[in-house]
C-alpha cells in the first residue's frame, strides 16, 4: 500500500485527534475561567487517540503521504507507548505543585505536541521526516524544560539542553546530507538499494553513520551525548522529567531502529538482519553500549540529588537497551521493546514518588527521604523500593525479566557479545549500591524532628498502586507483554 495525501488521511486519525486536542487546549487556556479542566481534557484527547490507534492494528500496512511515513505494527507500538506515557504524565501533573505555578494550557499543549513528534519519529520512512520529527520533539522539550517561572536552575537546564541539542542536530543533518549525496534519495527504501551497490565509499559511509548516531544518540542520552541529561532532569518540572526519562529514550530508540534496520540493513532468511553496506556499525554500538552503561552507573554512585541519580541511571539503562540494537536480531529488538515498556512503568513510578515528596518538602535531595517510611509515607516508600529494585534488575520484578531478555539475546550471539553481557551484569551489580542506598535512607535512617510528614493525595495513590502492581506482576506473568512486543516487530519494507 503506497498512498497519496488524501487517501492517507483515514490512517492518520490518531495524529489528527492529537492535533485537534492541542488546538482545543490553546483555545481553552484563553477562554476558560477555570484552568482545572485543561489537564483532564488533554487526557481525554489522548485516550481517544489511543483507542483509535488500537483500531489501526487491523489496517493493512503501507506507506502514507507520498512515502514520507509508514504505517505498520512497529510505528503503532510506539504511538501507543507515547500516548500511554503522556496520559500518565498528565495524571502526575494534576496534583503537582510545580505545574500549578505555570500556564497549564501551554504546558499540556506542548506536552501533546512532543508526543505528536514521537509519533512521526517512530513512523518516518524518509530522512527529511526523521529530522523534522526529531526537531519537533526537541524544540518542545527545550521549552518544557525551562517552564518553571523565576527558577534559574530550570532556565539553565533549558539553555544547556538547547545548546547540546543544536550541536547534535546539526551534526546529524550533516551526516544525512552525506547519505543523500551517496544514495541520491532521502527515502529509506531507495537508500537501502543504493547502499547495496558496488562503489560506495565505505569510509565516507561510516563517518555519515557516526554523524547520524550523534543526533539520535542525544535523544537516547548515550555517551558521549549524555552531558545534558543530569542538569535537565534536575531543572525541569518533575512530571516532565518523568516523561522525558522514558519518552525521549523510546523516541530515540524508535528512530534508530527504523533507520538502522529497515533503512540500511536487510532481513535475511530466518528473520534476522545483516548490514547491506559492509560498514560494521553494530560494532560501534557494542562499544558505545559498554561505555554508556558503565559511565552512567559509576557517575550515579556519588549523587546526592535523587533526580540527578535517576538521570545517570537513565544513561545506564540507555546502554542496556543499546545491547539489543547491536546484535542485529529480532530477539534483540523484541527485548528492547519489552524493556521500553517495563522501564516506562518503573521509572514513572519512581518519579511519581519523587514528585509526591517534593510537593511536601520542596526538596529532591536524598537526605530529604530520611526515615520516609516513618513519616506517614510507608506506602510510597515501599513502592519506591520496589521500583528501584526493579530498575536494578532483581527478581521477581519486571526489570529482571526485561534484562533477562536483553542478556539472553546478547549471549545467543556468542563471541564478543559475551563480553558485552558480562559488562552489563557487572553494571547491574554496581547499580544495586546506589538504589539500595535510597532504600536504606527511607527505612533505616532516623528522621529528624524538623522532617515533615508526607501524605498521599488520592489521585497520586490511584496511580501509584497500579504502577507498583504492574512492576510486580510483569515480573511473574510476562508472556502477554512479550507476545505483544514480538508481534510489534512487523516492519513494512518495500
Amino acid at each position: 500500500m503506497d498512498l497519496k495525501n488524501i487517501a492517507s488521511l483515514s490512517f492518520f486519525l490518531p495524529e489528527i485527534i492529537l492535533s485537534v486536542t492541542i488546538l482545543l487546549l490553546i483555545v481553552l487556556d484563553l477562554l476558560a475561567r477555570s484552568k482545572d479542566v485543561i489537564g483532564p481534557i488533554a487526557a481525554i484527547g489522548c485516550v481517544i487517540a489511543l483507542i483509535v490507534t488500537f483500531d489501526l492494528y487491523s489496517a493493512e500496512p503501507g506507506l502514507l503521504f507520498h512515502r514520507m511515513i509508514v504505517l505498520d505494527r512497529f510505528s503503532l507500538f510506539f504511538k501507543i507507548f507515547a500516548l500511554s506515557a503522556t496520559i500518565l504524565t498528565i495524571w502526575m501533573s494534576l496534583g503537582n505543585n510545580e505545574i500549578k505555578q505555570v500556564h497549564q494550557g501551554e504546558f499540556y499543549a506542548l506536552l501533546l505536541t512532543c508526543a505528536l513528534g514521537i509519533f512521526f519519529m517512530a513512523s518516518a520512512s524518509n530522512l527529511l521526516m526523521a529530522y523534522l520529527s526529531l526537531e519537533l520533539v526537541s524544540l518542545t522539550s527545550y521549552v518544557l524544560t525551562g517552564f518553571l517561572p523565576h527558577n534559574r536552575r530550570s532556565s539553565e537546564a533549558a539553555l544547556k539542553y538547547l545548546i547540546y541539542g543544536g550541536v547534535a542536530s546539526g551534526t546529524m543533518i550533516y551526516g544525512m546530507s552525506w547519505i543523500f549525496g551517496m544514495a541520491g534519495s532521502l527515502d529509506y527504501a531507495t537508500i537501502q538499494t543504493a547502499l547495496a551497490q558496488e562503489g560506495i565509499n565505505k569510509a565516507a559511509l561510516f563517518i555519515a553513520f557516526i554523524f547520524i548516531m550523534a543526533g539520535f544518540g542525544y535523544k537516547i542520552a548515550f555517551v558521549p551525548f549524555h552531558m545534558w541529561s543530569p542538569d535537565v532532569y534536575q531543572g525541569a518540572p518533575t512530571p516532565f522529567t518523568a516523561f522525558l526519562s522514558v519518552a525521549s529514550n523510546a523516541a530515540g530508540i524508535a528512530i534508530m531502529i527504523r533507520f538502522f534496520y529497515p533503512g540500511v540493513s536487510r532481513m535475511v532468511p530466518g528473520g534476522d538482519w545483516s548490514v547491506v553496506s559492509g560498514v560494521e556499525w553494530p560494532h560501534v554500538l557494542l562499544f558505545v553500549s559498554m561505555i554508556t552503561m558503565t559511565l552512567g552507573n559509576l557517575c550515579a554512585l556519588n549523587q546526592k540529588n535523587l533526580k540527578r541519580m535517576l538521570a545517570y541511571s537513565g544513561i545506564a539503562h540507555a546502554g542496556y537497551m543499546l545491547m539489543g540494537l547491536a546484535v542485529l536480531t529480532n530477539d534483540g529488538l523484541s527485548a528492547i521493546l519489552f524493556y521500553v515498556v517495563v522501564y516506562l512503568i518503573m521509572n514513572l513510578g519512581a518519579f511519581l514518588v519523587v514528585g509526591m515528596v517534593a510537593n511536601v518538602t520542596g526538596d529532591e535531595e536524598i537526605e530529604s527521604y530520611r526515615g520516609l517510611a516513618w513519616r506517614g509515607a510507608a506506602l510510597p516508600a515501599a513502592c519506591l523500593a520496589i521500583f528501584l529494585f526493579s530498575l536494578t534488575g532483581l527478581p521477581p520484578f519486571a526489570g529482571f525479566i526485561g534484562k533477562f531478555f536483553l542478556f539472553a539475546a546478547v549471549l545467543k550471539q556468542g563471541g564478543a557479545f559475551v563480553m558485552l553481557a558480562v559488562v552489563a551484569i557487572l553494571n547491574s551489580v554496581i547499580s544495586l549500591y546506589y538504589y539500595a542506598r535510597v532504600v536504606k535512607t527511607m527505612f533505616l535512617d532516623t528522621p529528624e524532628p524538623t522532617d515533615k510528614a508526607v501524605s498521599v493525595a488520592a489521585n497520586n495513590f490511584a496511580l501509584l498502586i497500579p504502577l507498583t502492581v504492574l512492576t510486580v506482576v510483569l515480573g511473574v506473568y510476562f508472556s502477554p507483554l512479550a507476545q505483544f512486543t514480538s508481534q510489534s516487530l512487523r516492519f513494512f519494507v518495500k
